[in-house]
């Protein structure tokens, strides 16, 4: 079973105004994603996503032009060893860094797709996992900086869905996001817990200010409130309360979560499939947080793919957190691109891995057809 072909296939689609999100990222005009599809001589074919990084078209070039010629012909079920061979050639060595990471990432995950049609296997029973249900918080691009009685409104919605946590967007002003997670708090009581996400933009001095109140509304953890490279700040503020800070979805491979576990300040990792190397890396880092008794909860991505593979990820190591559910209003890329939706909350607000081979889902490629890349910034 032979790598006949890698293609990528950057695809977009415009967010209307009256679905746009503001967070500290920016707000946002369009959705973008790359799939990656490997076949093989024998006409089996994977698929994978890798994350956009703000430059779909790069990300894909790469994959098309590189990474392409590095795989073509090798043993599709040997991927530990394509794994091996990208990382030595184009992350070790004078590569692309955290794009040639995103690119990997989508093809680990495109031959995991092969390896679980070769046996006939749902994705989670491949990895040694099981059907068992996995807690699901309220995410995506959803909860942003919109009026207070709004944000309550959409968080009270979620919440009759079935969700027992959400994550609301802070990283505005402190004083705000402070008055959005109180207001959230007693609109929803005790029995919901409250994530926020501050999107990398925050200060040593706005975390300080932040974190007294975030720990009285009884946050669960702070996610990203730094960019993913300043150690000093992550370990000083987590000197600041008992909130705790979670981290990882801007950190590329099980190198950077070394680090990151070794210092001691994160106590709760999320790597993104998509992102930091794909399904054999992110094994790999669960691995490594379960020594640290530390959960992982991996970041979603734009596509079902990345969503129901998260799922079947989670179901397969011993440290699973959560499960990030897209809930923003209009996402055709996980409703419609796989031909059926990527989980389903039950009354428990769990999810559980989809039934079939791989992920449980088939690529619609009429769809695909119909979404082309749409240059230009996601957020602005």
């Amino acid at each position: 079973m032979r790598v006949s072909d890698v293609r990528a296939v950057p695809v977009s689609f415009p967010v209307p105004p009256e679905h746009s999100v503001r967070l500290g990222i920016g707000r946002s005009v369009k959705r973008d994603a790359v799939l990656v599809r490997v076949e093989t001589h024998d006409g089996h074919v994977g698929w994978g996503e890798a994350h956009h990084g703000r430059a779909p078209g790069a990300i894909a070039r790469l994959v098309d032009t590189t990474l392409r010629e590095l795989l073509l012909g090798r043993d599709a079920l040997d991927v530990t060893g394509a794994w091996q061979t990208v990382y030595r050639m184009q992350l070790a060595s004078h590569g692309m860094g955290a794009a040639a990471a995103m690119a990997l990432s989508g093809i680990d995950m495109a031959l995991w797709d092969i390896r679980a049609q070769a046996c006939a296997w749902p994705l989670y029973r491949l990895l040694g996992g099981g059907s068992r249900p996995v807690k699901a918080y309220a995410g995506g691009i959803a909860l942003g900086w919109q009026p207070t009685a709004q944000l309550v409104d959409e968080a009270t919605r979620l919440v009759s869905q079935g969700f027992r946590a959400l994550k609301l967007r802070v990283g505005d002003r402190p004083g705000r996001d402070v008055e959005r997670v109180h207001a959230v708090r007693a609109a929803l009581g005790a029995d919901v817990e409250i994530l926020v996400d501050a999107n990398t933009v925050y200060t040593l001095d706005d975390a300080r200010r932040v974190m007294p109140a975030f720990e009285e509304a009884r946050v669960a953890w702070l996610e990203e409130p730094f960019a993913p490279n300043d150690r000093h700040a992550y370990r000083t503020a987590s000197r600041f309360g008992r909130v705790a800070l979670a981290a990882g979805e801007n950190h590329y491979t099980r190198f950077e979560f070394a680090t990151l576990l070794e210092d001691g300040a994160v106590s709760h990792v999320q790597p993104d499939l998509s992102k930091t190397g794909g399904i054999t890396e992110a094994l790999r880092i669960a691995a490594m947080a379960s020594a640290h008794k530390i959960p992982v909860h991996p970041h979603t991505s734009a596509t079902a793919l990345n969503m129901a593979a998260s799922i079947h990820f989670l179901a397969a190591v011993d440290n699973p957190g959560y499960f990030e559910a897209d809930v923003t209003t209009l996402n055709p890329f996980r409703d419609l691109l796989g031909g059926a939706a990527p989980y389903a909350l039950d009354e428990d607000g769990c999810v559980r891995p989809l039934e079939g081979i791989g992920y449980g889902l088939e690529v619609d490629m009429d769809f695909i057809a119909r979404h082309p890349l749409i240059e230009g910034p996601c957020y602005v």
